[in-house]
């Protein structure tokens, strides 16, 4: 009587790579992106992308090379995301792309973070999933559980007291 042999996990092949792999990815994310933190969160992000790929049928060998490729890929989602996260924040404040000194613009994007750190957490959520994940006002409704018309009045309320808080008009209350 035997027994029914499990197929060994293919992501097993990646531990084996894994010290070898590990100070080249890194090396590769710390290079392009400057951000020690930033790099390890892309390389730990890369690894899990790996098991996952590996994982699938007809899977390709892992090998440093390979890995690499995921880690670029990695770094290219995280630079969309920037990009992505900067044209909400311009949403949010349409002055911020009638300025022409780039340290301005700086200096204008770190004010509006602060801003909206300093917000309430029901108007931070709504502005973040509006304008910085660009979701439609039904989708932002359904991920607050609120209707359609709620949700509208409480962006309509955010956006005051981002404006407010922004132009220095409200304290930090």
């Amino acid at each position: 009587m035997s027994t029914p042999g499990v197929a060994p996990d293919p992501a097993l092949g990646l531990l084996e790579l894994y010290d070898e792999a590990l100070p080249h990815v890194y090396g590769y994310l710390l290079a392009r992106c400057g951000d020690v933190p930033l790099a390890e969160d892309l390389t730990a992000e890369a690894f899990l992308a790996a098991v996952h790929a590996v994982r699938k049928p007809d899977a390709a060998e892992p090998s440093v090379a390979w890995l690499i490729g995921v880690a670029r890929h990695k770094l290219a989602d995280h630079w969309r995301r920037v990009e992505r996260e900067q044209r909400g924040m311009r949403l949010l404040d349409g002055e911020l792309d009638t300025v022409e000194d780039p340290w301005d613009v700086a200096v204008d994007k770190i004010r509006a973070r602060q801003v909206l750190d300093e917000l309430g957490p029901h108007h931070r959520a709504a502005l973040t999933l509006r304008y910085l994940d660009g979701l439609p006002v039904p989708e932002v409704a359904r991920h607050l559980d609120r209707t359609v018309h709620a949700t509208e009045a409480l962006l309509v309320r955010a956006r005051g007291a981002f404006r407010r808080r922004y132009a220095g008009e409200e304290g930090s209350s």
